[in-house]
């Protein structure tokens, strides 16, 4: 595991670092050096804190006069500090958990996905393929990494009842072990501002049924599937069919999230292998549209945020099987997508603690909808 963090810029360098420039101008001169190592201050401006991280996360205009210390390149790092945050929420693990693994990526890697480090440390966490954390791919792929951390947190006996920096050091196990405790105060800003701006918290949508997001525009769909009545998630309501009439790729996208049914939701997971023991291989709710328009030979970009911008918008009045749906949110920036299948109903992955199911487009504020065929 890397012993310091990675220097950020050429002002902010690691102890490790900068006891090796030390060296290096002590054998080359006899003046004296002084370098900023950048340690944080530990009185944090929460307030400036959540305003940085609201306007990133929601695309707002960016208060390029904010300065918070850790947070010299807040469009790099906040992105991955809600990555952090939503694999942990996704994993039930608690906001003292939460906290531990940010002043850990802040210590390692200042929060950036880091492709050097240490010896072989690599990403967020500065893990190192050689040690077993993984693949240097799927160590830089900061769900991947962020799992991989939580799990190994999971298994240090007491880790709730340790000092954040403890908590820390059990897992990384660092040749600096008392350096993430300097990082605290800034983690637990951070964790604070992320959750408030999670669409669903990690748990599910907190919107009134019938009431469109604030700030929203609420589409009214042509069918909306209610003369089905209940429907059991992972089943299919009894009468419905895929339309012969339907586009055949959307037929064959519709058929592949179908056979996906049951099957549990994972925040950031790939969907490569749903029912595998590997809980990255399952859907959140994007890879869920991505894959099965892979197995019909379309290809979709990874999220929400960049699928609500392919194809074309149209009406939620003239819905086609394979329509792109998106919900929660705004319009703007929607936060979950599913698949239509016709007969005003649409398969997604919801949230956490569910599974890919179907569902009546009646029950979902559709924000916008976009054609991919």
């Amino acid at each position: 595991m890397k012993g310091a963090a990675a220097a950020v810029g050429v002002f902010c360098l690691s102890p490790l670092l900068i006891a090796g420039v030390a060296v290096v101008a002590a054998a080359g001169s006899g003046a004296a050096i002084t370098i900023n190592s950048c340690v944080p201050s530990s009185d944090i401006d929460t307030a400036a804190v959540a305003k940085q991280v609201a306007a990133i996360l929601t695309g707002e205009s960016v208060d390029t006069n904010i300065r918070i210390e850790g947070l010299e390149l807040p469009d790099e790092q906040i992105p991955h500090a809600k990555t952090i945050v939503a694999t942990g929420l996704s994993m039930e693990v608690s906001e003292r958990g939460q906290v531990v693994a940010l002043a850990t990526a802040l210590q390692e890697s200042r929060l950036r996905n880091l492709n050097y480090g240490d010896r072989d440390s690599l990403g967020l966490f500065q893990q190192r393929p050689s040690q077993g954390w993984g693949t240097p791919e799927q160590i830089r792929d900061p769900v991947y990494s962020s799992t991989k951390f939580y799990e190994g947190l999971l298994k240090v006996a007491g880790w709730e009842s340790m000092t954040i920096t403890q908590a820390a050091q059990a897992v990384q196990r660092s040749g600096y072990p008392d350096a993430y405790a300097q990082w605290e105060p800034l983690s637990r800003a951070l964790q604070k501002a992320i959750v408030a701006v999670l669409p669903d918290r990690g748990e599910g949508s907190d919107e009134t049924p019938g009431q469109p997001a604030e700030g929203s525009t609420e589409c009214v769909p042509g069918e909306d599937g209610g003369g089905f009545g209940p429907i059991p998630p992972g089943t299919v309501p009894a009468g419905y069919e895929i339309p012969e009439d339907a586009d055949p790729r959307a037929q064959k996208a519709i058929r592949w999230a179908m056979s996906q049914l049951g099957t549990p939701y994972q925040w950031g997971g790939y969907c490569t292998d749903p029912r595998g023991p590997d809980p990255m291989g399952r859907c959140d709710c994007s890879s869920l549209t991505q894959q099965a328009y892979a197995a019909a030979g379309v290809t979709l970009t990874r999220t929400t945020y960049t699928q609500v911008e392919e194809g074309k918008a149209v009406s939620a009045k003239t819905l086609r099987p394979g329509d792109l749906i998106f919900s929660r949110g705004t319009a703007a920036r929607p936060e979950h997508v599913s698949l239509y299948m016709g007969s005003g109903l649409l398969i997604n992955a919801p949230r956490t603690g569910t599974v890919v199911r179907i569902e009546p487009v009646a029950d979902t504020k559709i924000l916008t909808v976009r054609r991919v065929l």
